[in-house]
């Protein structure tokens, strides 16, 4: 039971206001609401006793009902600005963490991207090896001679190989047979342009390998791209080994 003006301070602490500037605040408004015109300056009895209290027992007991609300209208707006604070900072991380999410797309899509263009690039590449090891004129396509000369037989090599491995083709055949289709080795057996071993080999590529250059000059070509890749990666096995 509580007794007369006795009313303890710390009962109503939960209604005091926050601090003595809120307070202040609270005396203009009870100012305004008692009907009292404030003029710059003025030295309002209530508005003194507002500015002086930190508690709401110290406040006439007629103007308590104003404090409570002006309190509890300020504590709501520190509220609020403590839950727009939390939404900034959630929205921020929100952005933060889509962010990182789109980088992380948009390098697996760049990523994605330049492996493509490399397995295309890659196969540009063997597509073109692969031409440029292979045979620009069947041998069958050369009409066939009773002989031929050394300028005739390279004239069929520079059409029958690709240009950019003629170079190292006619460097392994000049060693071999210096362009004679009819060369023999007694002591191997060996026979042709390249000196083929055994000789019959050359059958896979025609019939006539004896007596037509065309035909060696297809074998060889063959041989050279089966074995070593090229005429040139032979050559380089040539030099390294002084055979192929």
């Amino acid at each position: 039971m509580l007794e007369g003006n006795r009313v303890s301070r710390i009962s109503v602490r939960g209604f005091a206001v926050a601090s003595a500037t809120a307070v202040t605040t609270v005396g203009a408004v009870v100012g305004v609401a008692a009907g009292g015109q404030q003029q710059q300056g003025s030295s309002d009895p209530i508005e003194a006793t507002a500015a002086d209290s930190t508690l709401l027992a110290d406040i006439p007991a007629g103007q308590q009902a104003v404090a409570q609300t002006a309190s509890l209208t300020q504590q709501a707006d520190v509220q609020s600005t403590a839950a727009d604070a939390e939404a900034r900072k959630s929205a921020e991380e929100a952005a933060r963490k889509q962010a990182a999410k789109d980088a992380k797309a948009k390098k697996a899509a760049a990523d994605k991207a330049a492996a493509e263009k490399l397995a295309k690039e890659r196969e540009a590449k063997k597509k073109q090896e692969i031409a440029s090891r292979s045979a620009t004129r069947d041998a069958s396509s050369f009409p066939q001679q009773a002989s031929y000369t050394v300028a005739e037989v390279q004239a069929m090599a520079r059409q029958i190989v690709p240009s950019g491995q003629f170079q190292c083709f006619s460097n392994i055949v000049d060693r071999e047979s210096t362009w004679n289709y009819k060369a023999s080795n007694p002591s191997s057996g060996a026979y042709g342009l390249v000196q083929a071993l055994p000789a019959g080999k050359m059958a896979s590529a025609g019939a006539d390998w004896q007596t037509n250059p065309a035909t060696q000059i297809k074998w060889g070509l063959n041989y050279m791209n089966e074995r070593y890749g090229s005429p040139c990666d032979a050559w380089s096995f040539w030099q390294a080994n002084g055979h192929y």
